[in-house]
């Protein structure tokens, strides 16, 4: 289990196909001073394994349904990626309860500056298009997992949601990679989806 507070920003060192699935390998340095060979972390969100460790990088596999659901398989060599270890059940929990099981990709349709601050001081509206079958989970003020993140929801209309981005937050993941058309991993509220269930009396 993860908060969605990113740790580090890694950087794909090497993206390899395989016959099913991938291998991905991440230069990083901070998340791995206590990591361990099968240790879990989150990548845009995604849950991985940790197959190899290096002095400041790991590797881990994609399996096929890892690549069709998230945007893992877009990277390449280079390619910025959010980092963050599990929540120790001692810490504080700083973002919220983030399974690492990516329900889908979301379109980024609008990524713009508020306010005339120098770059380093400037807030930021983001808007992303979330797919049909999740937006009952998203609600004004709620928090979503975007690329592992997160956010507070500012508004919703219909598949529409929106944030406002902290200087901080922009600076440190890699929304300052994205724009307008780049796809972004969301994870809904897992308290959500067991509300729903509950109500509705399924077993």
């Amino acid at each position: 289990m993860f908060t969605g507070i990113v740790e580090e920003l890694g950087q794909v060192l090497a993206f390899e196909k395989k016959a099913a699935g991938a291998r991905l390998v991440v230069g990083c340095s901070g998340i791995l001073h206590d990591a361990s060979v099968g240790a879990s972390i989150a990548v845009n969100g995604a849950c991985l394994t940790a197959v190899e460790l290096g002095e400041q990088q790991f590797a881990a596999d994609l399996a096929p349904e890892t690549l069709a659901r998230t945007n893992l398989g877009r990277l390449q060599a280079g390619s910025l990626v959010n980092l963050e270890r599990p929540l120790r059940a001692n810490a504080r929990l700083d973002g919220h309860f983030v399974l690492g099981h990516v329900d889908a990709t979301a379109e980024i349709t609008k990524l713009e500056v508020l306010g005339p601050e120098l770059l380093e001081q400037r807030h930021w509206w983001l808007t992303i298009r979330v797919p049909e079958g999740l937006t009952k989970y998203v609600v004004e003020k709620g928090s979503l997992a975007v690329d592992g993140i997160s956010l507070t929801v500012a508004g919703v209309e219909d598949e529409f949601v929106s944030f406002t981005i902290i200087p901080h937050t922009y600076s440190h993941t890699t929304l300052k990679s994205y724009g307008a058309g780049s796809r972004v991993n969301v994870e809904v509220d897992i308290l959500a989806k067991h509300l729903e269930k509950l109500s509705l009396g399924h077993s």
